[in-house]
């Protein structure tokens, strides 16, 4: 069993890594686009992403799968490209998982990037500085805490996730059990020890994160 929970610990890390990796690559143009939007359709964007904070994990799992479902386009678009379903498969969770945890990340960016004004930019804009060397050398600097507090959460939020991935990815070992199944596994097993054990980890991990988060926080408003 200790040997499982060490795969399913892996499984969960490598999840949360990839997902936050994603999430930062896809937030990043996203939280910029929305942040620099003066439509008054704005605020049906940012409901949209908002939407999986409010929404139960399992409504947004049932029409995840029926989506990754082999009969559905998605589904047989993904079995003729990597000639398996994308249903219970680490690539659904990992999908499932960005979904889920990308308000997360998109808002504190946001955030960040409409606090930072246009003046710095276009500054930079009239000694002839192109877009990358702006966000580079100007955006990227300015908005670091952000940016760390963006991917910290989406992380954590990511290796707490049960209800989607248990409805998308199912609890097969060593290909989707990640640590919350894990631990509802233990439970029905009515081996608290171990849940105990897993949960008290998940806890302080957390607990340490969110901490740093704070911490990094008081620093840039003490600056």
């Amino acid at each position: 069993m200790i040997n499982a929970d060490l795969t399913a610990l892996f499984i969960t890390l490598k999840m949360a890594a990839i997902s936050t990796l994603i999430l930062l690559l896809l937030g990043t143009p996203l939280a910029w686009w929305l942040a620099k939007m003066k439509s008054k359709i704005k605020v049906f964007f940012e409901a949209v992403i908002a939407l999986p904070i409010i929404l139960p994990p399992t409504v947004l799992g049932f029409y995840l799968l029926i989506a990754f479902a082999p009969q559905s386009h998605l589904g047989q678009l993904w079995l003729q490209l990597t000639g398996s379903q994308l249903a219970f498969s680490f690539s659904a969770i990992v999908i499932g998982s960005v979904l889920y945890s990308l308000p997360f990340v998109v808002q504190p960016l946001q955030r960040a990037f409409e606090q930072l004004g246009d003046h710095y930019l276009e500054a930079a804009t009239m000694l002839g500085a192109k877009p990358l060397d702006r966000f580079f050398s100007i955006v990227l600097p300015m908005t670091k805490a952000s940016f760390i507090t963006a991917a910290s959460l989406g992380f954590a939020h990511t290796v707490g996730e049960f209800g989607i991935v248990l409805m998308i990815g199912g609890n097969i070992p060593d290909q989707t059990r990640v640590l919350s199944i894990a631990i509802f596994d233990h439970v029905e097993a009515f081996e608290y020890a171990q849940a105990q054990t897993l949960s008290l980890s998940l806890l302080i991990a957390s607990f340490v994160l969110l901490t740093l988060i704070y911490l990094l926080n008081h620093k840039k408003v003490s600056r």
